[in-house]
């Protein structure tokens, strides 16, 4: 009882303040980390010509999409990291691999498979639910973000 009373004392800018200060360390400390590190891991690849390798031989998974192959990669980051995917993004796009149409299209499957390494840790080792499990939901994601993708081709 005492701490519902303690949260209704507190004035609106200290709830404010509070929260701010929640999200700048989550900003500080885990987004900001994972958005540098998707541009060194793309400049990497870049520079040693991985990445276009990665597109050739793994990216014929994303012509159905009308996606450069290379755009591969934000859909393997976003399984990661919804943040380092974001990198990922924006560092094609500013080196011209991507446009805003596969923008539109890469969303919902970043959205769909974001952060599923993380989660799986969080949630699914938590839980205790046996490995053997993990291959199906992971195929489960899979699956629904590729078919989201399909859809917003098909819609755009």
């Amino acid at each position: 009882m005492s701490k519902q009373t303690n949260t209704e004392s507190k004035l609106i800018t200290d709830i404010f303040v509070e929260g701010a200060r929640k999200g700048w360390n989550i900003a500080i400390h885990s987004t900001i980390p994972n958005v540098l590190m998707a541009f060194v891991i793309i400049y990497i690849l870049n520079a040693s010509g991985l990445l276009k390798l990665l597109g050739e031989y793994v990216g014929f998974v994303m012509t159905p999409l009308g996606l450069p192959g290379e755009s591969i990669a934000v859909f393997l980051a976003a399984f990661l990291s919804w943040g380092g995917a974001a990198g990922v993004l924006v560092a094609l796009v500013q080196e011209g691999t991507l446009n805003a149409q596969h923008i539109a299209i890469l969303i919902p499957g970043m959205a769909l498979v974001g952060s599923t390494v993380q989660y799986m840790g969080r949630v699914l080792g938590v839980l205790g639910v046996p490995g053997k499990h993990y291959l199906v939901l992971f195929g489960i994601c899979i699956i629904n973000a590729y078919l989201a993708m399909l859809l917003m081709r098909v819609l755009i």
